[in-house]
C-alpha cells in the first residue's frame, strides 16, 4: 500500500510537489508528496532507490517537459534522460540537476572554463591590461590558448612539444628487428607486419639494431615514406626474396609506416587512453621553447595586469587572487591615480565581478585551486562543487537544485559552508533536493525522504517523509539509529600494534615540498584533512608510484585519465624503512568494473567461470558436444545472433531519446535456443544470471568455490545486486565493493598493502560500518590498510591517523598531527582534531 506522508505545518498544501506510483529502478509503485521552497534531503542505504526517485524521477520527469517546450532539432543537443516510470507529477518546477560525474574529456578545459572566469579575465587583460609601447590593443580571443588567435603558433596552444629520438623508439639496441628491438612498433600482429613488410623489402631484421648502417636505422624509424609490397608470413628472408624473384601472389599487400609515424599517429588519434599511455613511453616531452609552457603567442603574454601576464596570473591559487583583485574592486588600487576615469570604471566593474565571483568559490573550500586547474584532475566532489557556485552566482528563483552528494569529498570544516551556500540559494527562492548520507547535512534539512528499508529488491520504499525529527518512530529506517544515536551505531575496536613502517623520505609532488613520513604496516591508516590539503597526493599518487615503482608493479591505465600529457606526473622521493615485507600494493578505487552493459559482477569476480563449467558438465550439455564457452553471452555460438548477446536492441527516434527495448528474440535472455535448452536444477544460464546474490547463495549451497565468492559479495552488503546486473548500472560505492570482494575472496598470505581512496562516498552510515568489518577483516589477515577519509566513523575506527595541513593548497602539504585517533583529536593545530574529538565523545556516552 503506497505511503501517504505527514504534511508539515509549516508548509501550506499548495506547496508541495505530489508523485504517484513511481517505479523507476526499483521503486515500488510508490506516491509521496515533497514541500518546495526547502532543503529535502533523500536518505537511504546504498542501493535503496533515492537516486532513482530524486533523478531517475523528479529531474528526469523535469527535463522532460522542458525539451517539450523547444524545437525537436533543439532536443538532439541535450543529453536526454530516459522518460520515467512514473504515474503523475503534480506541481513540478523547472529542475537544475547538479550530478558526480567525472571531468571534462581534454586538460583544455578548466577550473576558468567551467566557471566561466576565464572569459573575465580575458576581458580585464583586453580592456584593461597594460600594454607595452607600440602594441595594439589585443581582443579577448588573443589571451585564449584555445583561440587561432592566442595560441602559441609552437605548440599549438599545448605548452608543449613532443618528439621521438631513436634511443626513445629503440632501448635496447643489442635486439635484432625480429627480437623487437623497434619496441615503439604496435605488440602483436602490428608489429610483426611490419617486420614482415622489411624482410620483403630486403632489410636484415636478425642482424642487432646497432649494428645495421645509420641510414638504414634512420628510414625504418623517421621515413614519412609509405610504401606498399607483398607480404608472405612465416617465410624465410631468402623464400621471401625468392618468392618476390618468381612474382609469386602474396598472402597480402602491406603498408609500411615508420616508428616516429606510428607514435605520433596513434598519440593523436587514438580513441584508447590505454593505447595512447603505451606510445606516450617512446615520446620526450619537452616544454615548449617559444611560450615557455604559457600556450600563448607572445604578444600575449606582453599584456601585463598587476606586473602579471595572464598565464601566471591564471596559476594564482583563488584564494590569493582574491587579495591581489580586492584593491582593484574598492577602487583603493595605485594604479587608479594615472589611469583615465573611463578606463578606472572598467577596471573597477570587471574585477569587481570577479571578487563576487571569486567569493563564492572560496565559500564552498575551493581557494586552493587555480583558474588553469585542469577539470580531468579535480574530484567529482570539486567538479560538482565548481558548478555549483555558478548557481549561487546565477541568482535564479523557483528552481528545484537536485545534488548528489554535494559533501562529497569535504573535510567536516568545509561542510559548514556548503551549508551556508545551499542556505542561500533556498533563502533566494529555490528548492533543493539532496541525496546525501552526510548526517550533518541531512540534520540541517526541512524535509526528510527515507527510502528503503534494504537495497535493490529489498527497498525502493518510502519509509518516511516529513520533517527530520519524525524519522525517530521509524523502527524500520536504517538511517534512524545514526541520525538519533540510538542503539550501538558504531562499536569501537583495540588498537593494533604496527609490524613496521614504510618510510617515505623527502617526497615532493604537487603541494608536497620535501616530506617526510613514516607509514605504518600491520594496522589500518586514515589519512585526513581540509579539502586540498594533500592527501590523495601523498598516498594515491605518491605511495601508489613509489611502491608499485620498487614491487616492478604497472600501474593500471586510468580509463578517465584524458590528459593530453604523454606521461605520468612523476613523484620524487625515496622508499625505505620496512618496505620489504610489502609483496603487493591493490587500489581499489570507485572507478566502474567495466563500461559497457556486457561487464558485469559475474563476470568481473570470476565466480561466472564456475557457474559455466557446471552448465558445460551437465550430460545435456556433454551429449550435445558443448563446453563452457557456449554460457557466455560474450561468444557467438552461445548468445543470440540478433542482440548478440546484449539482451536488448536500441530503437533510434530521430529527435528523442534512444529507447532500448527487450530482443525480440531471446527476449533479454542474451542467449540463443540451444544454450537455454540446457539446465543446471531446472534453470537456464539465464536463469542463474537474473538471481540475486543471496539468493544465489541458496542455490549454489552446495558447491563450495562459487559459494565463497557470493558470500563475500553478501558480507559486504551486496545481496541485493542480480549476478548479471551490467556494469553501468553500478554506483561507484557497489563497483568499489565488487573489487574489495574480489580481494577479499583470494586465499591471501598477508604482505598486501591496500588503497582506498574516500571509499566512503556514496555510502549509508549502516554500510560504512560494513566496510569497516571487511577492512578489519583484511588487517587481521596480515595486510596493511591506507585509507584517504574525511569521515569521521572510519577515522575513529582506525589504529593510526596521519593528519595534513594546516590549509589547502599551498598553505597545506605538511602533516600537522599524527598518533592514535585520541591523540590525534587533542591537537591543537588540527583542524580535523575538534571534529574527531567530538565523534569521540559521542561514542562514550
Amino acid at each position: 500500500m503506497p505511503n501517504t506522508p505527514p504534511q508539515s505545518e509549516s508548509f501550506a498544501d499548495d506547496q508541495f510537489i505530489h508523485v504517484r506510483g513511481a517505479r523507476q529502478h526499483n521503486l515500488k509503485n510508490v506516491d509521496v508528496a515533497i514541500p518546495r521552497d526547502a532543503l529535502v534531503v533523500f536518505t537511504g542505504v546504498s542501493g535503496s532507490g533515492k537516486s532513482s526517485l530524486a533523478f531517475g524521477t523528479l529531474y528526469a520527469e523535469a527535463q522532460r517537459r522542458y525539451l517539450e517546450s523547444v524545437s525537436p532539432y533543439t532536443r538532439r543537443l541535450f543529453n536526454q534522460m530516459a522518460v520515467p516510470e512514473v504515474d503523475s507529477i503534480d506541481g513540478l518546477p523547472p529542475a537544475v540537476a547538479l550530478q558526480q560525474q567525472r571531468g571534462q574529456p581534454t586538460t583544455r578545459s578548466s577550473v576558468g572554463s567551467v566557471t566561466t572566469l576565464s572569459n573575465l579575465v580575458r576581458m580585464l587583460y583586453s580592456r584593461a591590461g597594460h600594454y607595452p609601447p607600440g602594441l595594439g590593443i589585443l581582443y579577448a580571443e588573443s589571451f585564449s590558448p584555445n583561440t587561432p588567435q592566442g595560441a602559441c603558433p609552437t605548440c599549438h596552444g599545448t605548452g608543449s612539444i613532443y618528439s621521438v629520438t631513436e634511443e626513445s623508439m629503440v632501448p635496447d639496441p643489442s635486439l635484432t628487428i625480429r627480437q623487437r628491438a623497434v619496441a615503439a612498433w604496435p605488440q602483436a600482429w602490428g608489429g610483426q607486419n611490419l617486420r614482415d613488410i622489411l624482410v620483403s623489402l630486403g632489410y636484415d631484421v636478425d642482424r642487432p639494431w646497432r649494428d645495421l648502417p645509420k641510414e638504414q636505422r634512420d628510414w625504418i624509424l623517421f621515413t614519412d615514406e609509405q610504401p606498399t609490397v607483398p607480404v608472405y608470413p612465416g617465410y624465410t628472408p631468402e623464400q621471401t626474396q625468392r618468392a618476390l624473384k618468381r612474382k609469386q601472389p602474396p598472402d597480402y599487400m602491406g603498408t609500411f609506416s615508420s616508428a616516429r609515424r606510428h607514435v605520433l599517429h596513434t598519440f593523436a588519434n587514438t580513441q584508447s587512453q590505454q593505447m595512447k599511455k603505451r606510445v606516450s613511453a617512446y615520446m620526450l616531452h619537452t616544454t615548449c621553447p617559444t611560450c615557455h609552457g604559457k600556450r600563448l603567442q607572445p604578444d600575449s603574454l606582453r599584456v601585463t595586469f598587476a606586473e602579471l601576464d595572464i598565464a601566471d596570473f591564471s596559476e594564482l591559487p583563488l584564494k590569493r587572487l582574491t587579495s591581489l583583485l580586492q584593491p582593484y574592486a574598492d577602487g583603493q588600487a595605485d594604479r587608479y591615480r594615472q589611469t583615465p576615469p573611463e578606463q578606472a570604471e572598467v577596471i573597477r566593474r570587471i574585477t569587481a565581478d570577479l571578487v563576487a565571483r571569486l567569493a563564492v568559490l572560496l565559500d564552498l573550500g575551493l581557494g586552493y585551486l587555480s583558474l588553469e586547474r585542469s577539470t580531468p584532475t579535480l574530484s567529482p566532489g570539486e567538479l560538482q562543487r565548481l558548478r555549483l557556485s555558478t548557481q549561487l552566482y546565477s541568482n535564479l528563483f523557483g528552481v528545484v537544485y537536485v545534488l548528489d552528494e554535494p559533501s562529497a569529498g569535504l573535510h567536516p570544516s568545509d561542510t559548514k559552508a556548503l551549508l551556508a551556500a545551499l542556505a542561500g540559494l533556498k533563502r533566494a527562492g529555490n528548492s533543493l533536493f539532496v541525496v546525501e548520507h552526510n548526517l550533518d547535512v541531512i540534520r540541517q534539512a526541512d524535509w526528510l525522504v527515507d527510502v528503503g528499508p534494504g537495497a535493490g529488491s529489498l527497498g525502493g520504499e518510502i519509509l518516511y517523509s516529513g520533517p527530520p525529527a519524525g524519522l525517530a518512530e521509524i523502527n524500520s529506517s536504517q538511517t534512524r539509529p545514526y541520525l538519533f544515536a540510538t542503539g550501538n551505531a558504531h562499536v569501537g575496536h583495540t588498537l593494533r600494534i604496527p609490524t613496521g613502517h614504510v618510510q617515505l623520505t623527502n617526497i615532493s609532488r604537487n603541494n608536497l615540498q620535501s616530506l617526510d613520513v613514516a607509514i605504518p604496516l600491520g594496522v589500518l591508516t586514515t589519512v585526513t584533512g581540509v579539502s586540498g590539503s594533500g592527501k590523495s597526493t601523498l598516498i594515491s599518487q605518491a605511495l601508489v608510484e613509489l611502491v608499485a615503482r620498487y614491487l616492478g608493479q604497472s600501474l593500471p591505465a586510468d580509463d578517465d585519465d584524458t590528459s593530453d600529457e604523454p606521461g605520468p606526473v612523476t613523484t620524487s622521493g625515496q622508499l625505505g624503512g620496512d618496505i620489504q615485507r610489502i609483496k603487493r600494493l591493490v587500489q581499489v578505487d570507485q572507478k566502474p568494473i567495466g563500461r559497457t552493459p556486457r561487464s558485469n559482477m559475474a563476470t568481473y569476480t570470476g565466480l561466472f567461470d564456475n557457474v559455466r563449467k557446471l552448465f558445460a558438465a551437465t550430460p545435456a550439455a556433454q551429449k550435445a558436444g558443448y563446453d563452457a564457452g557456449q554460457f557466455s553471452f560474450n561468444v557467438a555460438k552461445g548468445r543470440c545472433p540478433h542482440c548478440q548477446g546484449e539482451g536488448f536492441v536500441m530503437v533510434e527516434l530521430l529527435f528523442l531519446p534512444s529507447v532500448y527495448s527487450p530482443c525480440p528474440v531471446c527476449h533479454g535472455a542474451r542467449y540463443n535456443d540451444q544454450t537455454l535448452a540446457i539446465r543446471y536444477r531446472d534453470k537456464t544460464i539465464a536463469d542463474v544470471l537474473n538471481l540475486t546474490v543471496d539468493a544465489a547463495i541458496d542455490f549454489f549451497s552446495d558447491d563450495p568455490t562459487i559459494r565463497r565468492p557470493l558470500t563475500v559479495l553478501h558480507d559486504v552488503g551486496l545481496g541485493y545486486l542480480r549476478l548479471g546486473q551490467p556494469a553501468t548500472e553500478l554506483s561507484g560505492g557497489e563497483a568499489q565493493r565488487i573489487k574489495l570482494a574480489t580481494e577479499l575472496q583470494r586465499t591471501s598470505n598477508g604482505a598486501t598493502l591496500y588503497i582506498l581512496d574516500e571509499p566512503t562516498t556514496g555510502l549509508h552510515p549502516a554500510d560504512v560500518d560494513r566496510l569497516l568489518v571487511q577492512l578489519s577483516s583484511l588487517v587481521n589477515g596480515g595486510n596493511t590498510v591506507v585509507v584517504v577519509e574525511h569521515t569521521m566513523r572510519v577515522v575513529s575506527a582506525s589504529d593510526w591517523v596521519i593528519d595534513m595541513g594546516p590549509g589547502a593548497g599551498d598553505e597545506g602539504g605538511h602533516i600537522v598531527a599524527q598518533g592514535t585517533p585520541t591523540d590525534v583529536a587533542a591537537s591543537t593545530a588540527s583542524r580535523t582534531a575538534p571534529y574527531l574529538k567530538l565523534y569521540l565523545n559521542s561514542l562514550d556516552g
